[in-house]
């Protein structure tokens, strides 16, 4: 015999759904962003990178000492959007738990610590073409002084 619908048994796995991140806006604490894009979680080199999230100098070194590259499983950088501003940014987001994290503006110095990214010279795939062009369209101006491709 089948157990009618409304025992507590159903209630309970009615009530047992899973929740789903909470991220809110930097700038609007208020505001739920969204963030469907890539995860780059951050590598850790040095102990002083350690030692700088609240670790031991000492235990800081012997984990460096045994993994020399230690990647954070509850720090990275993703692009999320914010409906009150309009717009997607980096941000660098920690995991608390398994429902709440904190979101702040991503400094651009943290993208030295994402394995694979490198900033500084741009994807070896583009030809030097169309990076020597998308520089040159960057610093152009107008004759009102303002750049070639800002808006209004």
């Amino acid at each position: 015999m089948q157990a009618p619908v409304d025992s507590p048994a159903a209630e309970q796995r009615r009530r047992n759904r899973p929740k789903r991140r909470e991220l809110f806006c930097p700038a609007h604490p208020e505001e739920r962003v969204e963030g469907n894009g890539k995860k780059y979680f951050l590598h850790l080199i040095k102990s002083e990178q350690l030692a700088a999230r609240g670790m031991k100098e000492s235990k800081a070194k012997l984990i460096i000492q045994a993994y020399p590259v230690l990647v954070l499983s509850n720090e990275w950088l993703e692009e999320l959007f914010c409906p009150c501003c309009g717009t997607s940014r980096w941000c660098h987001v920690t995991k608390l738990d398994r429902v709440l994290h904190t979101v702040r503006w991503a400094p651009r110095d943290l993208w030295q610590q994402v394995a694979h990214v490198d900033g500084l010279h741009g994807n070896p795939t583009v030809s030097q073409f169309s990076s020597r062009e998308a520089r040159r369209h960057r610093q152009q101006k107008t004759a009102k002084g303002k750049k070639l491709f800002d808006q209004g």
